[in-house]
């Protein structure tokens, strides 16, 4: 519980702020999103949702923050593991890329309420800046990759984002949600767990193969 000093500079403005996103990620790795509120963000902080008030203005503009920190953790992490003379394999590609992949879960668990929920609820000027980073990122990934993929530049957004949805369907499907375990009980379904990094294994590499040949 950390005791709250009201910012007084922008670099303690960006501390509150990274305390705030700290309460609400935890939070969301133990609970579904909609029994998530400022106030059990504020309750966590040791802060009065007044306090609170003076940095963020909706529940929806602490996880749009989160979920630009993951994207940029997730394409530095994809930038970083795939150098542009690296000469890979489009299997070893394939894999590389899934282990990045499950290694930055989060990234592809926000996509679940992106689109529907968190971007409905928040200020033009924080979507478009949050949409301005997600175009600046793939523009310095793309044109990494491009020539080790040996697919055309005007491929690559829908080869980013086919991933990237079906990583978030995956993701939805990985978790453990109580009610649904009940409900598939009591008709007697059994569903195996699903291998996240080996199902995006063969996503990716039957993706970039497909490009490859058109």
């Amino acid at each position: 519980m950390t005791e709250f000093i009201r910012a007084r500079s922008s670099e303690q403005k960006a501390q509150r702020l990274e305390e705030i996103k700290n309460v609400a990620k935890a939070q969301f790795a133990t609970h579904p999103y909609h029994e998530i509120t400022l106030t059990t963000i504020a309750s966590d902080l040791g802060w009065s949702r007044a306090n609170l008030y003076k940095y963020v203005t909706t529940k929806e503009e602490i996880f749009l923050a989160l979920a630009s920190d993951s994207y940029n953790a997730y394409i530095d992490a994809l930038m970083a593991a795939l150098p542009r003379e690296c000469g890979f394999t489009t299997e070893i590609i394939a894999e590389i890329w899934a282990g990045i992949a499950n290694a930055h879960r989060d990234y592809f668990q926000y996509g679940n309420i992106l689109y529907t929920i968190i971007e409905t609820n928040v200020s033009v000027d924080r979507l478009a800046e949050f949409k301005r980073n997600f175009y600046d990122g793939t523009t310095r990934l793309f044109d990494q990759i491009e020539p080790l993929l040996g697919i055309k530049k005007e491929y690559l957004e829908q080869i980013f984002i086919v991933i990237y949805h079906q990583g978030v369907g995956l993701a939805g499907n990985c978790l453990n949600n109580p009610l649904v375990q009940q409900a598939l009980s009591e008709i007697n379904i059994e569903r195996k767990p699903i291998d996240f990094k080996a199902e995006m294994r063969e996503i990716i590499l039957m993706t970039l193969s497909w490009y490859q040949k058109k």
